[in-house]
């Protein structure tokens, strides 16, 4: 989750993309056409591990185009094996109303 949110600052798209789980992967994923976030924080507000699948609830606050904004989310993950190391998969995530 972190690694994922540390991409987005950058616009780390192709690393994004690779740590999506296929079956919910989008096809494109544009981190570069305006407006696009300033990323300020990530609070991680609660994550639990059930074996190989994981939900972790955060915030991550941003400004877009001067105006601050956060985006809460509850994200599901998926542990898969990849070669010889196991690696987390985001699968998808809602919108609680906080």
């Amino acid at each position: 989750m972190r690694s994922r949110y540390s991409a987005h600052a950058p616009g780390l798209a192709d690393y994004l993309r690779e740590s999506w789980a296929a079956e919910t992967r989008p096809s494109e994923l544009d981190l570069a056409t305006p407006p696009q976030p300033r990323w300020l924080g990530l609070e991680v507000r609660h994550a639990q591990e059930d074996g190989d699948s994981a939900v972790v609830e955060f915030v991550a606050r941003c400004k877009i185009n001067g105006r601050a904004q956060r985006l809460q989310e509850r994200s599901r993950f998926v542990r898969r094996r990849c070669g010889d190391a196991w690696r987390w998969y985001y699968i998808d995530g809602e919108f609680p109303a906080d």
